[in-house]
């Protein structure tokens, strides 16, 4: 009724009703903020230990044995995974929230060729580099999944936007496995709302055969979701903000990709970036526990959007953290115990297109387990750092489907590693 009120008034009552909802945002925001205060302060304080799911309090129901699904780290032996497709890719159109997941030197390619297909002969050799990573795969001993493919030129219109949609090339950003349960991510960019339908399929054979299936509450996409005026023009105000804590996202419902969560048993760590809020992380908080724990951790980084290619967990105490992006908390994985290694920079060209990534997709590796390790052909350099802890490399060449955002990490999602629930802290 306030809000009713308030727009007969004309533009003083909408300007009233602008105010109330901006005091409102910020009164959620703070109240999110604070309501993680404990666990960033409980998180700095985890020693090292390796606890079995025996000795810990049985809280959540066993997985059965026969049951499709179960994951709970990213270096477990794997036996199944989906891997996406490259297939009908088109470029999202330029809206807010799409520059600020870019960098300024790709502006005018998506101001261009935005809702069209990305370059032809650049997607069909990412399809070819694909399908021969999902053939090694197999000869790994892994069974591969795919998505269906869809037509994704259609355009669709909510009450609230409208939009053509991307691709379901990347099953990281909008599956996560956690334990027998699959979360379909309720995503942030407003070309990728449908993304889910090409995977349901999947996930619906998984959940007739024993597996949990949740989906997190599917944001509106309103405006309100986004600050339109974000002001980014270089990579120096996209610092500035980032240190400021302010996003293209706000507060306004929840929302999240489930590529900026990453898995180490009972303890999951996630960042707040330009697609994943403070309300979806509590979302995810309040829905895992009390059997997961929830660690928000951050970086310097101009540009977050998704973990994995900024602090990658490939074993038990043995992350990957990117060197250009300094994790804040690092000193907490240290003093439990953890081995940090700051992988080497990677050797891809200036010239080779990255439109919705970085270079540091060198370090989007995809664990077969924690002695072998599926890695950029191309990138001898990260080769060497595994082969020094005694990793087997599995090398591939995805270097154009890397252009389209995501190296092994991001096209994947294990659905199974042979594994048990275990707390890497205590």
């Amino acid at each position: 009724m306030l809000r009713v009120r308030c727009l007969r008034g004309g533009s003083r009552g909408a300007e009233a009703a602008h105010f109330i909802g901006a005091m409102l945002g910020r009164s959620i925001g703070k109240w999110v903020q604070r309501a993680f205060q404990s666990t960033q302060t409980s998180a700095a304080t985890i020693q090292p230990n390796i606890v079995e799911e025996d000795s810990v309090p049985k809280t959540a129901d066993p997985v059965p044995a026969d049951c499709p699904v179960c994951s709970y780290n990213e270096w477990d032996p794997l036996e199944e995974v989906i891997v996406g497709r490259a297939e009908n890719a088109r470029v999202p159109p330029f809206t807010v929230e799409v520059k600020a997941n870019t960098y300024e030197k790709y502006w005018p390619f998506y101001q261009k060729h935005g809702g069209e297909r990305f370059p032809e002969e650049h997607v069909k050799k990412a399809v070819s580099e694909i399908e021969e990573m999902c053939n090694i795969l197999r000869l790994e001993g892994v069974t591969v999944r795919r998505p269906e493919p869809i037509d994704w030129s259609l355009e669709y219109k909510t009450p609230d936007f409208m939009s053509t949609g991307m691709y379901a090339a990347m099953p990281r950003d909008i599956l996560l496995v956690v334990g027998n349960e699959i979360i379909e991510a309720p995503m942030a960019w407003r070309a990728r709302f449908f993304e889910y339908r090409a995977y349901r399929p999947l996930i619906k054979e998984y959940f007739k055969y024993g597996a949990k299936w949740t989906t997190a509450p599917k944001p509106t996409m309103a405006d309100d979701l986004y600050d339109q005026e974000y002001p980014i023009r270089t990579v120096e105000d996209r610092h500035k903000l980032a240190a400021q804590g302010k996003f293209v996202t706000t507060e306004f419902e929840p929302c999240f990709d489930a590529a900026d969560f990453i898995r180490a048993g009972r303890d999951i760590f996630v960042q707040r970036s330009q697609v994943t809020n403070y309300m979806g992380i509590e979302w995810m908080r309040r829905h895992l526990a009390p059997d997961y724990r929830i660690h928000i951790i951050s970086f310097k980084d101009p540009n977050p959007m998704h973990i994995d290619a900024t602090f990658n967990i490939i074993g038990p105490g043995l992350v990957l953290s990117n060197p250009d992006r300094p994790c804040h908390q690092i000193e907490m994985f240290k003093k439990a115990g953890w081995t940090v290694i700051r992988p080497p920079i990677p050797l891809i060209p200036d010239d080779h297109p990255l439109w919705m990534s970085s270079k540091w997709l060198s370090m989007n590796v995809l664990m077969l387990d924690d002695k072998r390790v599926m890695v950029d052909a191309n990138e001898t350099s990260i080769q060497k750092v595994f082969e020094q802890l005694g990793i087997k490399t599995i090398k591939v060449n995805i270097r154009h489907a890397n252009s389209l955002g995501g190296g092994f990490h991001c096209w994947t999602c294990d659905v199974r590693r042979r594994g048990t629930l275990q707390s890497y802290f205590n």
